[in-house]
């Protein structure tokens, strides 16, 4: 009794299913055979959400709309079917936050609505077999540069850059998305944050692995998240738990994914609002930067623990394990020290070489690790400092082989599929 409700706590604590696409409390034709961008369907579209009654879909038919910012409502889902496409404006001016502050780079950013926003509504969902593509590499109206343009400007001259998320959503408690294609954002593909109950189940998301910050889905500040049978292929984190203040961040379900290019399943880099109780089970991450990776500094870090990674399996990956508490340190040490603590790596295989970095920041704050079934295929580059290290119960495989070394290592076999869509 006591294991089951131990087992109940740390991890999304709801009975998560698979979602069921209500009815249709609408259905709005596509007008355009292409792209036409003095025509856009945002007013008809979200005139649509803000009429349908809680429970009920607006469903999106035929080829192609074309819309600037949306508000999700409570309990409305926007359903985009098979074979629709929803593309995002090119327009700057339709994303301001105020005039002139979207499609730019300064010390600020921060200057654009998101596509698709949502803000303490409940049970809203996005769904069905179609795609929302961001427009992330085309040139903006009026400008001879795309959104990413704008981003890798901002990384060169250490500035910021101000660009829209694909889907932001803030306080949605019992959000859903279900099994929509997500495209090209010009930023995060999915930022939910504040909330209580989210759901990605089927969803699959696309960016090339050279757009910067493209994120595929960030939940942060949030209790109570399933990703599940999912497909992401991104230029940055393919899921970054984020926890920064005012927190805390916990009981996370990421089970049944398939990750490919991007900078793998991370934590953080915000961890001083405390995450824990996060569950990541049977995951492939195939070429990708990172693979397992908890990240922050001592300008944002607090505790990490109670994490468990089981029935991993990483190929063609750059640095398959990163435990780093000197992520992207910029500026003076502050009192917000990382702490990475009760974190667990069970039946986890590497099947080519990478570099290995198990760090703890200090010896006041040591990595506190435990590998438990872990094989290494291939011998690779390890670092390790300020550590606690437990291995067992079952093997411990580093690369090392020799006369009469026997060992049996959980099988990968069918782990690693091609994405979706063939991108």
């Amino acid at each position: 009794m006591h294991v089951l409700l131990l087992l109940l706590l740390v991890q999304d604590t709801r009975q998560v299913t698979e979602p069921v696409i209500p009815k249709s409390c609408t259905v709005l034709k596509a007008r355009l055979a292409a792209i036409e961008e003095d025509q856009p369907d945002t007013a008809r579209i979200q005139r649509a959400l803000d009429t349908c009654p809680a429970g009920q879909s607006v469903e999106l038919a035929g080829k192609v709309f074309l819309t600037g910012p949306l508000q999700l409502r409570a309990g409305v889902t926007l359903l985009v079917d098979a074979g629709a496409t929803l593309y995002g404006s090119r327009n700057p001016r339709d994303y301001d936050l105020s005039p002139g502050s979207c499609g730019i780079v300064d010390k600020r950013g921060h200057g654009c609505k998101a596509l698709i926003s949502g803000d303490h509504v409940s049970g809203a969902a996005v769904m069905g077999e179609g795609t929302i593509d961001g427009r992330g590499g085309a040139q903006l109206i009026g400008q001879k540069v795309s959104w990413w343009d704008l981003a890798q400007e901002a990384k060169v001259k250490n500035l910021n850059q101000s660009v829209p998320r694909l889907m932001a959503l803030s306080h949605c408690d019992n959000f859903t998305l279900y099994k929509i294609r997500l495209h090209n954002s010009a930023n995060f593909h999915v930022a939910y944050s504040g909330g209580n109950g989210f759901t990605a189940w089927g969803v699959i998301i696309y960016s090339p692995k050279t757009a910067r910050n493209t994120d595929g889905i960030d939940p942060g500040n949030a209790q109570n998240v399933t990703i599940k049978r999912c497909f992401i292929k991104t230029g940055d984190d393919n899921v970054a738990i984020k926890a920064g203040l005012p927190g805390p961040t916990g009981h996370m379900t990421i089970e049944d994914n398939h990750f490919y290019t991007g900078h793998g399943m991370s934590i953080g880099s915000e961890t001083d609002g405390g995450a824990s109780a996060i569950r990541v089970r049977n995951l492939s991450i195939d070429g990708a930067d990172n693979g397992i990776r908890i990240k922050s500094n001592s300008s944002r870090g607090g505790p990490v623990r109670d994490v468990v990674y089981e029935d991993v399996c990483i190929k063609d990956t750059k640095n398959p394990i990163m435990m780093d508490p000197n992520y992207s340190f910029m500026g003076e040490a502050r009192d917000k020290l990382p702490s990475f603590e009760n974190i667990i790596l069970r039946n986890v295989r590497v099947l080519s070489a990478g570099k290995i970095t198990l760090d703890g920041f200090d010896a006041a704050h040591p990595l506190g690790i435990t590998f438990d079934n872990l094989f290494l295929d291939v011998p690779s580059k390890i670092t390790v400092s300020h550590a606690n290290i437990t291995e067992g119960p079952d093997g411990v495989d580093f690369g090392t082989h020799g006369n009469d070394v026997h060992v049996v290592k959980n099988s990968c076999e069918g782990k690693f599929v091609p994405f979706p869509g063939g991108n």
